[in-house]
């Protein structure tokens, strides 16, 4: 037990009389910590592991900590900061709101200083979407105390985790996966000895059985070979410990050009020489020996694991596919000197699955007679995550791509429906183009709602989440959803008793299961059953599904089955994407399904799609319980107080939009309604305008993306001098895309484009009243 003198600052002696065990722990990867640091250079794998102990230990003196919270939260998260400070990967502390706090080292070098802003404008350098990723870890975080999450950007593999400090504040962590591959493959455990070195030529790492055959750990390649340069594919001196031993040298390329260098002893290459077969046999690395014409002479027990055991005596161009020319062009450039000696990854054939194989040709002299040897890894989980980057890569251009052309549609609309508006008050139902403006006005809604599935593709839309029971959502949905399938199809419904809530935009929700109904009618022409299931579960290990990875917690799912015609395993990775259908041209728009990809996804949840062909599909949707912290989140809103009714020229109104046939829409719109308008085309031309002292203004009219200065950059400027002026933003995007570049602004509110004659009147007056 440690003597309270030694421990004087109150925190600390909560933390050792809580959890004893955690702060041993914490000790232990400080150390760890210290050592990482000396040997940074030479060992980077020992600073990964020490990197993942102090997170964890962090995590657990966390908890520790939880329990005393209340006493000192804010002296607790800097010890945090300060325990944090060395990690290696770039770490950050933020509030609820996602401001960031702190910051370590590694997050300041990267970066730069983001104290003040939020860690969503940090992280979008990094990948696209981040308020959406961040919210949906934070409120598994905020559940479950943790929660990472594994991405694939621009630049590789990452991995974001996050830990609860006390109750309103939350610790980060983002991992480059591709830096703790260094040394990789096993490379520490395998019996070969193996190096990585850096493109400047510094040894990076050096795996047990190479130390035991240098006798020391060395920094250059000078300390090792006697005979430099190094030479992939052929024999090299290295200086043993207990002497000179010849040695083929294997290259292997590996990220951000590192290489990593494979030593075969040379009685071990020639194997079949003279040699002892049994070391050949014996070796941890699939290893092949061909002849000039590519058949196999022999092939060692790790390399029959790939192949196959009746692999001997085939030749390798029978065996393996190559992915951009033929296998027999290779092994005849390899053995004819003609740089054939770079790693090609191959397609090996087998019944249940395709494996990728990544093969590595040395050439060698048999009796005088040329030869090659090959070093073959597995590969297919690289190829995976390779298909995973492009698969990620096509649905974030196709979103951005989304995005923008809502974006723009939503102002053309705007307009459009606007000036139908405008043109509606001036004819009633008995004038003979009342019918026809009618028409322009309902296609224009029509054409917004499909802008509004474009955006939520594209996971841009605005939503409204608010607690739901999905049984009740359902049970309003019933009979519109009977009119939906028809009177060939029946509907069924099986509820758990015992049902979680979820937080979510219940008009999105229903059109989620809208769209998967109507798809499931549609593949059954003849008639049949459509089954809608709830259920509570708890995951205990994480769910790995279809490049998705569902982290432990408690889920409501939700599944929609039919027993119609299926979908083709080819076409099942394409159906989420925007306008892919398998339905006769005419009969569907093909964003049904995208939409509800975009509406679940950006609710924190997952979609996945079971589907077997002439038996039927189901649909799976995971979306996260939601278990409010405080009454208050649950509790009603109280009712707004009755505000006074909208009197004639009562406000001015400066209107500050860069589209002109929306500035025009939206002025005459006011001013029909009494107010005093002023208009500026640009943030600049607005400031210049309130360079007046003696002009009052009630409300800013402002759209949010303008060239120049944006909106919520004018608005906080000009509210430095008029600070009870109300705001309304306007956008084409989505309320995030003002939420997460910028801080709240205070008194305002936000109406998504395209909006009505009637909306923008009505949000105006709720401002100034």
């Amino acid at each position: 037990m440690s003597h309270p003198a030694l421990y004087p600052d109150p925190v600390t002696r909560t933390a050792l009389a809580v959890a004893p065990r955690a702060v041993l722990l914490v000790l232990a990867a400080a150390v760890c910590g210290a050592v990482a640091l000396w040997f940074d250079a030479t060992l980077p794998m020992v600073a990964l592991l020490s990197a993942g102990a102090s997170f964890a230990a962090v995590a657990l003196i966390t908890g520790a900590f939880g329990a005393r919270a209340k006493v000192e939260e804010r002296g607790i998260r800097g010890h945090i900061a300060r325990f944090i400070e060395h990690d290696a990967a770039p770490s950050f502390t933020t509030d609820a709101a996602g401001e960031v706090e702190t910051q370590n080292r590694a997050a300041l070098e990267r970066f730069g200083s983001r104290g003040g802003q939020t860690l969503a404008r940090a992280l979008r350098e990094v990948f696209a979407d981040p308020a959406a990723v961040l919210y949906r870890l934070q409120s598994r975080a905020e559940t479950a105390g943790a929660a990472r999450e594994d991405l694939v950007t621009r630049r590789g593999h990452v991995r974001l985790s996050v830990h609860r400090i006390g109750e309103t504040a939350f610790l980060w962590r983002l991992e480059d996966m591709a830096e703790r591959a260094i040394g990789g493959r096993g490379a520490e455990t395998i019996s070969l000895p193996m190096l990585t070195v850096s493109r400047t030529g510094t040894i990076l790492f050096m795996n047990e059985s190479l130390r035991r055959l240098v006798g020391e750990r060395v920094k250059t390649l000078d300390r090792i070979f006697t005979d430099l340069p190094v030479r992939a594919g052929e024999e090299h001196e290295i200086r043993g410990a207990e002497g000179v031993v010849r040695a083929l040298v294997v290259e292997v390329e590996g990220p951000g050009g590192r290489r990593e260098l494979y030593f075969l002893p040379a009685q071990v290459a020639s194997a079949g020489q003279g040699s002892d077969p049994a070391a050949f046999e014996s070796l941890p690395v699939a290893l092949l020996r061909m002849g000039a014409d590519g058949t196999i002479h022999e092939i060692n027990r790790a390399a029959r694991r790939l192949l196959g055991e009746d692999a001997a005596g085939a030749a390798l161009a029978t065996l393996l596919e190559g992915l951009g020319r033929p296998v027999a062009d290779w092994l005849a450039d390899a053995v004819a000197g003609r740089g054939g000696e770079r790693p090609e990854v191959l397609r090996l054939h087998r019944d249940d699955q395709d494996l990728f194989l990544q093969v590595t040709l040395t050439r060698t002299l048999d009796h005088g007679r040329p030869g090659l040897i090959a070093i073959l890894s597995d590969a297919t989980q690289l190829k995976t995550l390779e298909a995973q980057f492009v698969q990620s890569q096509k649905m974030q251009a196709i979103g951005q791509l989304a995005g923008g052309v809502a974006h723009d549609f939503n102002n053309l609309l705007t307009a459009i429906s606007g000036h139908c508006d405008l043109l509606l008050l001036r004819h009633g139902k008995t004038d003979p183009d009342y019918a026809d403006l009618l028409q322009i006005n309902q296609n224009a809604n029509r054409a917004a709602s499909l802008v509004g599935q474009l955006l939520a593709f594209s996971r841009k839309q605005t939503l409204k989440p608010q607690p739901i029971d999905l049984r009740d959502t359902l049970a309003d949905l019933t009979h519109l959803l009977n009119r939906l399938v028809g009177e060939r199809v029946r509907l069924s419904f099986a509820h758990d008793p015992e049902l979680g809530t979820i937080r979510a935009d219940k008009r999105q929700l229903e059109q989620v299961i809208m769209n998967l109904v109507v798809n499931a009618r549609d593949a059954m022409p003849d008639g049949g059953e459509i089954r809608i299931e709830t259920e509570t579960v708890t995951l205990r290990e994480p769910l790995l599904r279809d490049r998705a990875t569902v982290v432990p917690g408690r889920y409501v799912v939700v599944r929609v089955s039919d027993a119609g015609c299926g979908i083709a395993a080819d076409k099942l990775p394409k159906i989420f994407e925007p306008f892919f259908t398998t339905k006769r041209q005419g009969e569907g728009t093909g964003l049904g399904l995208s939409t509800a990809y975009g509406i679940v996804k950006q609710t924190g949840g997952f979609i996945f799609c079971d589907s077997v062909v002439g038996r039927g599909t189901t649909f799976t949707l995971y979306f996260p319980a939601y278990e409010p912290s405080t009454e208050a989140e649950v509790a009603p809103r109280p009712a707004a107080p009755a505000r006074r009714t909208q009197k004639s020229g009562d406000g001015v109104v400066l209107l500050v939009e860069d589209e002109a046939p929306v500035r025009a829409f939206a002025s005459r719109a006011l001013r029909l309604r009494g107010y005093t308008v002023l208009e500026a085309e640009n943030a600049e031309e607005a400031l210049r305008t309130l360079e007046d002292d003696s002009l009052n203004v009630d409300v800013f009219v402002t759209d949010v993306i303008m060239p120049g200065l944006d909106g919520p950059t004018w608005v906080k400027e000009a509210l430095k001098t008029r600070p009870n002026t109300r705001v309304v933003f306007v956008s084409g995007y989505s309320e995030e895309s003002l939420t997460e570049t910028r801080e709240r602004v205070p008194n305002s509110v936000f109406l998504p484009k395209p909006f009505s004659l009637s909306e923008l009147t009505a949000t105006v007056q709720g401002q100034i009243h």
